[in-house]
């Protein structure tokens, strides 16, 4: 028998109006847990191979003194935490991590940069780590914050396959996250990456005190792009200290669940990326998000300033699970 979920529309109430609502995602929220996860699987299992996982590394480039003041990053000069600022690596560092990634399983490595936005200057030597990293035959992709005119067509033509730039959060929320630049600000920059023909990776940070609904906008706001963000990192708030977040309420971790669901059924065609915070996650808790239909991880040790789970526990959780890297 078809699950009951009357609130969830399957074609838009009117011409013109969003495939998803934020009441819509609402109400897959309010279903009971099996049978929200029981529906993720069907809608993944129509697009991927439910024991598949893409495996993707993830290097900080350039650290700390980042000029914004997103309330959960350490990276921020405006915060208290304790994190020198360093300058942006040299090339050979850069491609000996991608080398490691790729003998390690990953497919796509990710380059990331504490900045408002690159100056000329530096995107010129981020496109050498482009074309260089792609040459080793990996999919490439970089978060460098917010584009000027003219930037993502250079990154396109170096070879860049993904721009990843997270929504954070919904937009009735962002103003209690980030006040040196608007929502408007970060969808300027991914039409940008659109426009220049490159793939979108876009989610949000789950777990920063905001409710559901506010949870539920997020997704309405990644499903109703068109099209959707080929791959959605969905984050859990790492709260740490000397960020304004660092004593932050934990969330429940089904709640959490609850989220990779809705985005999976939200947007079935993404990748759906568990992403910052799985170091702190059980197996078990792992094996859930995998079950509610996430099928794609950040691997490897650390992610930009944080830890990550060990990759020699991720390929015991894979044998466990009985999962095969893409």
């Amino acid at each position: 028998m078809p699950l009951a979920s009357p609130a969830v529309s399957a074609s838009p109430a009117k011409p013109g109006a969003p495939r998803w609502t934020t009441e819509a995602i609402e109400a897959l929220y309010a279903l009971p847990f099996n049978d929200l996860v029981h529906r993720a699987q069907q809608v993944h299992r129509e697009h991927f191979d439910a024991n598949e996982i893409q495996r993707s590394a993830l290097l900080s480039v350039k650290t700390g003194g980042c000029s914004e003041d997103c309330k959960y990053c350490s990276q921020s000069a405006r915060h208290e935490a304790k994190l020198e600022r360093e300058s942006m690596l040299e090339l050979e560092q850069v491609l000996t991590a991608a080398k490691a990634a790729k003998d390690g399983g990953a497919t796509r490595f990710c380059m990331g940069a504490a900045w408002r936005g690159p100056k000329d200057r530096d995107l010129e030597r981020v496109l050498e780590m482009i074309r260089s990293v792609k040459a080793l035959g990996l999919e490439t992709c970089v978060t460098l914050g917010l584009l000027k005119e003219g930037q993502a067509e250079k990154l396109k033509s170096a070879g860049l396959d993904y721009y990843n730039h997270n929504l954070d959060t919904a937009e009735d929320f962002y103003g209690e996250i980030v006040s040196t630049h608007s929502y408007a600000d970060r969808m300027d920059t991914l039409e940008r990456a659109r426009g220049a023909g490159m793939k979108i990776c876009c989610g949000g940070i789950i777990g920063m005190g905001e409710s559901r609904r506010v949870r539920a906008g997020l997704l309405a706001q990644l499903a109703n792009m068109n099209p959707a963000p080929e791959s959605v990192p969905i984050n859990h708030l790492i709260a740490i200290p000397g960020t304004p977040m660092e004593d932050t309420k934990p969330l429940d971790p089904f709640e959490f669940v609850r989220t990779i669901a809705c985005a999976r059924i939200s947007m079935p065609t993404s990748f759906v990326r568990l992403s910052a915070g799985r170091q702190g996650m059980s197996d078990e808790l792992q094996a859930l998000c995998f079950l509610a239909s996430a099928n794609s991880i950040f691997y490897g040790d650390k992610l930009l300033t944080t830890g990550n789970a060990e990759a020699g526990r991720d390929e015991a959780l894979f044998a466990r699970l009985d999962l095969r890297a893409i």
